[in-house]
């Protein structure tokens, strides 16, 4: 017999205390059941001593008249240490009529007795009966059956005070619903018996249940965010439920992601994407990193690189065709501001003076090409940047804006800007590459690539997603934060998810415009979060200590799902095919390139 089959038979148990460590080794009798054994052992009439861990165990008393649906849940979903036992215990129904029989007869002599004296009725017996009847009928009928049911709870803690601590914490949760437990005092030995995953139930504390409130009793239910349609975002790591959820179902279609380098928030939103094409959405991504080259690849999209040496061009001064709600001078007014926008950027900033020479230059340059606000779009030839700058070098007050102006016309950056427009976004998955770009134009061609999106949005009704990586480099610009802020408040009428993504809390916090973003997307996510950034998170987003702890002590991939009101513990999980295809991996990725040559210089020999 094994040291822990022996702890826990009663007429041995004198016999185990005394077997020494040294006899187990040298008796060669050492099992599992040795190994996972406590320590010690040590009985109070309050608690178990586990070797370092208290254990004290609970049992229900009492229950309501009536049970709500998942009143459990709360308990079952505790972020404590505890295990739960129910036994339920099948109650002979022609035994139980008998019984029922006598105590109807019981409840109505009192009735009769109250009656024949001229008492006031008693609304505690009247219920009684009508109680008792209606269970006598649905027993009859085999509509219910009746129950000994023992419900045991242990909790487990460092120190007595810890575990009265969550005692407290129990004890409000179930008297709120009028559910009443007690310690089993004296009993714990055989409390903690019957709590133990064996099937034993050795504190036999019973109370009679019928089929109804024992079903609200249902152990698994946890709080989830399963949906019937949607996309698999992840695993709930409280429950292992599927997080299944249609970010195109809530009153916004945006979403955030918070999480710090290496974290997995890449792959996370790739893994998104790729779920996402499934479902006949467009996705339209930003990618400063070049992360998503492969991906674009593997799907049949398209990626565009842009930087100065890039073939990939776009003309800021292109105009969409009007929408059905939209006329020609609202578009070229619309235009016009966010031009205004652009200079402001490209220039460094601009005078209130500098801003109405820009904006008169801009409405000339369009003018110069026979554009005005009743022109048709369709058949005109957009102006360049060059053709700007020659407005502007004609103008009172002109000629230092076009000087600062030049290099984007003429220096090292035209090749960047003063061309016209050469890609074709009709494809389901596009990718804007911008690694190659120089940082101080990300900003800038951050703010020209999303205005040509924006365009391509408004002109076509679909179902797209714009997926905006290092979201952080768009904050650094008010010009570029406020728009981007503006795609998210406008992008629901055009049914258009705007997904932001960024490691740089600080940055995206510090503008005026982040906190208003985050308040405008739906789905939030979190994921591994580091020290220094953890306590601005934990007041932005309510977060209880618990869940700061865990956003800390995260894995890659893991985190915290906020869907409207509702948010869970999430794990990302791929399939190997899709893990192929969206790793970011320096390993992996070198391990795959190095397939695909080798498949390829085996298809030229």
């Amino acid at each position: 017999m094994s040291f822990i089959s022996k702890l826990f038979n009663k007429d041995k148990k004198e016999e185990a205390m005394g077997l020494l460590p040294q006899e187990i080794y040298k008796a060669q009798a050492l099992e599992l059941k040795d190994i996972i054994a406590p320590s010690a052992l040590k009985i109070a009439p309050r608690e178990l001593s586990l070797g370092d861990k208290i254990a004290r165990t609970f049992f229900v008393i009492s229950y309501p008249r009536f049970l709500g649906e998942s009143w459990f849940a709360p308990i079952i979903n505790l972020d404590r240490v505890f295990d739960v036992s129910i036994f339920i215990h099948p109650i002979d129904t022609v035994k139980v009529l008998r019984q029922f029989q006598k105590k109807v007869a019981e409840v109505q002599s009192q009735i009769h007795e109250r009656e024949e004296k001229g008492m006031v009725r008693d609304p505690m017996l009247d219920t009684a009966y009508q109680d008792l009847e209606g269970l006598r009928d649905n027993l009859q009928q085999a509509q219910e059956k009746l129950f000994d049911v023992g419900l045991y709870i242990s909790i487990y803690g460092e120190s007595t005070a810890e575990l009265d601590k969550i005692e407290s914490e129990i004890k409000s949760i179930l008297e709120a619903k009028l559910v009443y437990v007690k310690p089993a005092l004296f009993q714990q030995e055989q409390g903690y018996k019957s709590v133990l995953p064996i099937g034993t139930d050795i504190l036999n504390v019973h109370s009679k249940l019928n089929s109804s409130p024992l079903s609200s009793l249902f152990p698994f239910i946890s709080f989830d965010l399963t949906s019937d349609r949607g996309i698999l975002y992840g695993i709930n790591r409280h429950n292992s439920s599927l997080v299944l959820f249609d970010r195109f179902s809530l009153e916004n279609y945006n979403s955030i992601t918070f999480a710090k380098s290496g974290s997995g928030k890449s792959y996370a939103t790739k893994l998104e994407i790729l779920r996402t094409l499934m479902f006949e959405t467009e996705v339209l991504v930003i990618d400063p990193e070049r992360e998503y080259e492969y991906m674009a690849e593997a799907v049949g999209g398209r990626y565009f690189k842009i930087s100065l040496n890039s073939e990939h061009h776009i003309n800021p001064f292109d105009l969409p065709l009007p929408g059905e709600d939209e006329s020609s001078a609202s578009i070229l007014r619309s235009t016009i501001i966010n031009l205004v926008g652009l200079f402001r950027l490209m220039l460094g900033g601009i005078s209130a003076e500098e801003d109405a020479v820009i904006d008169r230059a801009i409405t000339e340059t369009y003018a110069l090409k026979d554009i005005t606000a009743e022109s048709d779009f369709a058949n005109v030839d957009p102006p360049l940047m060059s053709d700007f700058e020659l407005v502007l070098t004609g103008m009172e007050g002109g000629e230092s804006l076009a000087q600062r102006l030049s290099k984007y016309t003429k220096g090292t950056w035209a090749g960047f800007i003063n061309r016209p427009t050469n890609i074709d976004i009709n494809k389901k998955f596009i990718v804007f590459s911008l690694r190659d770009m120089e940082d101080e134009l990300k900003p800038v061609a951050m703010y020209i690539v999303m205005h040509y999106i924006w365009s391509a949005i408004r002109k076509e009704l679909k179902k797209r997603l714009l997926v905006i990586d290092e979201a952080w480099w768009m904050m650094k610009s008010e010009d570029t934060a406020s728009f981007l802020l503006s795609l998210a408040k406008r992008g629901r009428k055009y049914y258009l998810g705007l997904a932001t993504i960024t490691q740089d809390v600080d940055d995206f916090l510090k503008s005026p415009y982040g906190m208003p973003i985050i308040t405008n997307s739906s789905i939030q996510v979190l994921l591994k979060q580091s020290p220094t950034s953890i306590d601005k998170l934990q007041t932005t987003f309510n977060l209880t200590d618990e869940e700061k702890y865990l956003l800390l002590e995260s894995s890659v991939g893991e985190g915290i799902f906020f869907a409207g009101l509702k948010h869970v513990a999430i794990k990302i999980i791929a399939s190997y095919t899709e893990d192929q295809i969206i790793t970011s991996d320096p390993s992996q990725v070198l391990s795959i390139q190095k397939a695909k040559r080798n498949l390829e210089s085996g298809a030229e020999s």
